[in-house]
């Protein structure tokens, strides 16, 4: 005859339930597959079709055929969408937890614009043609708009309010002179239409040189806030109490974005709602905890980036649609949609 074990050694034997930690682990990894599986559909696909085997040949070898041309070129476009993803959404992240406002982006506090206004400048008054270039103006116009921000919103008795309102006078007032210029200097908006919609479509070795080690420092600084900004998320006086230096936090927070943000834009150009939708979209299934977010926002970033991009190579044939342009069709609707649950939630 079967005895049932009493309760208590039932559950001692019961196994125990995954833990929270060990499902956003679990989800981490499957994360970072598919990122594998998007950087290699990035390398197989393009406006010009290529048998898997020349894929394969050009990804290994140089003999200097046309197919190993090709993906020689997809190779390093991919590397730049991987690298301007993660710094797109790890900006975006940072941001939205500065600002404490979830629908924040980095254009909120202006590093677009100041960059956009920077290469209109050079193309206007300096001549400059290369998009080596540009990759300079377009850091050092996103650096001078970040600090300006900081300035204006207070410096040291910055508050994310300041700094929003601040960075979106900053904003209005650049986009006004970029259109300003573009409109008496034709050369001007000729070479600026390009740049201007966003592409990785002219990704060299060379140009991923030059922001690689501005993109590195600024994801670990990123990282690295994670614990401070958390504090800084449960109010000022909380995180005081827990031993968070808030101003200390806030200026490394606007140093990581606008260093990840700005070398993101002279790469590629302003590519807009990646920095807003994937840090939302995540902080739905991890919550709140930046430990999370920032790590998750880094992997799948780059997902929405180059996705887009294969999206935009494949239905144009043989022709392509710039990354910018399909992240704004994708991101328009469902801007609205999150800003429309926020405010069924809140009512």
């Amino acid at each position: 005859m079967l005895v049932d074990s009493p309760p208590e050694q039932r559950a001692e034997t019961a196994p125990a339930p995954p833990t929270r930690r060990a499902i956003r682990t679990v989800g981490l990894l499957v994360s970072v597959v598919i990122l594998v599986l998007v950087a290699l559909a990035s390398i197989a696909i393009g406006a010009k079709e290529l048998p898997l085997d020349q894929v394969w040949h050009g990804l290994f070898h140089n003999s200097g055929t046309y197919a190993d041309v090709v993906v020689g070129e997809r190779r390093s476009r991919t590397v730049l969408g991987l690298l301007v993803g993660a710094a797109l959404g790890l900006s975006g992240a940072v941001l939205q937890a500065l600002t404490r406002n979830p629908l924040a982006d980095p254009g909120l506090l202006g590093i677009n614009a100041g960059a956009s206004a920077a290469v209109v400048t050079a193309i206007t008054y300096f001549g400059v043609t290369t998009l080596s270039g540009y990759v300079w103006f377009a850091f050092f116009g996103a650096a001078v708009v970040g600090a300006l921000v900081w300035f204006l919103g207070g410096s040291r008795g910055a508050t994310p309010v300041r700094l929003a309102l601040a960075g979106t006078a900053i904003s209005a007032a650049l986009y006004g002179y970029l259109q300003a210029v573009m409109i008496m200097d034709d050369a001007a908006l000729g070479k600026m239409r390009f740049w201007t919609v966003g592409s990785l479509a002219s990704a060299t070795d060379s140009m991923i040189r030059q922001v690689l080690p501005f993109l590195v420092v600024g994801t670990v600084l990123a990282l690295a806030l994670a614990r401070p900004l958390n504090a800084m998320a449960m109010g000022d006086d909380t995180a005081r109490a827990l031993g968070a230096n808030l101003n200390r936090t806030r200026a490394l927070a606007m140093a990581a974005a606008t260093v990840l943000c700005g070398a993101a834009t002279a790469a590629c150009g302003p590519i807009v709602f990646v920095g807003l939708m994937v840090p939302h979209v995540v902080r739905s299934f991890t919550g709140p905890d930046l430990r999370w977010i920032l790590p998750y926002a880094t992997v799948l970033s780059p997902v929405l980036l180059l996705g887009a991009d294969v999206v935009g190579r494949i239905v144009a044939r043989p022709a392509e649609l710039q990354v910018g342009i399909v992240t704004a069709i994708i991101g328009g609707p469902v801007f609205i949609y999150l800003v429309r649950r926020r405010r069924t939630a809140q009512l």
